[in-house]
């Protein structure tokens, strides 16, 4: 209550210097950690959390000692705990803490979630980055950062920030299929001989944005091939299987192997240990059932991550939809294009409660309801249940053998945001496991 007060009184300059001074302190305090450590900042709108999590799980079966910050949960080296901060990036110093206690642990590698909210309160700040990576650019958090422009502009600090690494041999890794690929890929200096080297990738269905600098590899997939089972392709004849499902999740894995290769992974080991990678929690993490249905979880809260998710699992089946939206003024906007979207895949959508915060639940899912109506065709059947446990319980029970249920929004996350900062405990994929019991 007192943060939000003084966060409108104070010009977002002072604010702005507080953070940063904030981080400068942190650094000092544990003696600048990322300095003596291998550190890996992974941003973009989607595909973020995806991405480090692979990561981590690629390097640590390469026989590395990893530590990992994310969205989901934390590493240090074996010992891992849920996030529960509902924040990717915690303040008060926490990733510096985080980075000191990786280098006492003995970690080779610090896998770290980088977001734009993160960014703004210079959280990225005197981290001193080997590689940093851009999954993907499009709209998101607008009211928070005043337009698109803006928001794309805070993303490229982080690539700013490894332009003035003192790390040698420092990599930036992008998404060359992005049409914002060539404005982050400038932002790291003109000066050839300080310019960090780099990987960009793409699939072989999509077409370059830009031209690359020298120092810059590409990579390029090629027979890809996408199933229920999970997704196949090949780079310069080696053959990638991952039991990740989606076409965009080649994508997450190009990004995965670029980073590899800048650290000078060999493709035929990356294959390996990519294979043996576990799905990512919460995201198209499917629920077994014994009840003849595919229930899976995601936590698709953008729409062209949602679209991505609808368009994979209605290949093979009709979905029927658990959806909601943020509350918290977050990106109105995008509130009735979550719903054209549901229209445009869906069989039956139930809305729903997602994070509320201090608005009214009706209000955010009016919102979407505006967006199906304007898609709405005669075999479309929808019904609003503010309930979640509810909305899920019924989805369950309409879905029928040969269909797929799909609930979005939250994917692993374990609480929900209500009124005047209340916090409740939930998790989509237990309520799910209690429903089907």
């Amino acid at each position: 209550m007192i943060k939000s007060l003084v966060k409108k009184i104070l010009p977002k300059s002072i604010i702005s210097r507080y953070h940063y001074f904030l981080a400068f302190a942190g650094a000092l305090f544990y003696g600048f950690p990322s300095k003596k450590i291998k550190v890996i900042g992974v941003t973009g709108t989607n595909g973020k959390s995806t991405v480090v999590y692979l990561l981590a799980q690629m390097f640590k079966n390469a026989g590395y000692k990893v530590a990992l910050s994310s969205s989901i949960e934390f590493w240090m080296g074996d010992k891992i705990w849920p996030n529960t901060f509902k924040m990717t990036m915690p303040g008060k110093a926490f990733l510096q803490k985080f980075l000191k206690q990786a280098l006492i642990s003995g970690c080779d590698y610090v896998i770290v979630e980088v977001t734009s909210e993160g960014i703004l309160q210079n959280r990225h700040a005197f981290i001193d980055f080997d590689s940093v990576v851009l999954t993907n650019i499009s709209p998101e958090h607008i009211e928070r950062h005043g337009g698109y422009e803006n928001y794309k502009r805070t993303k490229g600090k982080l690539f700013e920030a490894l332009g003035s690494s003192t790390k040698n041999n420092k990599n930036i890794i992008i998404n060359i299929a992005d049409k914002e690929a060539n404005y982050f890929l400038s932002l790291v200096g003109d000066d050839p001989t300080k310019r960090p080297s780099g990987v960009v990738f793409r699939r072989s269905d999509q077409v370059a944005t830009t031209g690359i600098f020298s120092g810059i590899q590409e990579v390029v997939s090629a027979n890809e091939r996408v199933n229920k089972e999970g997704v196949l392709f090949n780079i310069n004849g080696v053959e990638f299987e991952s039991k990740l499902q989606g076409v965009f999740n080649i994508e997450n894995l190009l990004a995965v192997i670029s980073v590899g290769i800048g650290q000078h992974m060999q493709l035929d080991d990356m294959s390996k240990f990519l294979k043996e990678c576990r799905v990512v929690p919460g995201r198209l993490e499917k629920i077994s059932n014994s009840r003849n249905i595919d229930i899976y979880v995601d936590y698709a809260h953008t729409p062209a991550a949602l679209e991505a998710v609808y368009q994979t699992l209605s290949r093979n089946s009709e979905l029927v939809c658990v959806l909601g939206a943020a509350g918290g003024g977050r990106d109105k906007w995008k509130r009735p294009e979550l719903g054209r979207i549901a229209a445009q895949y869906c069989k039956k959508i139930i809305l729903t409660n997602e994070d509320p915060y201090d608005e009214d639940p009706k209000n955010i899912i009016e919102a979407i309801e505006e967006g199906i109506k304007e898609k709405k065709e005669s075999d479309i059947d929808f019904e609003i249940i503010i309930d979640r446990k509810k909305a899920i319980i019924k989805a369950i029970e309409f879905t029928k053998p040969g269909q797929a249920l799909i609930v979005t929004g939250k994917g692993s996350e374990n609480l929900m945001m209500l009124a005047h900062g209340e916090k409740m405990s939930w998790d989509d994929r237990e309520i799910i496991k209690e429903i089907i019991a």
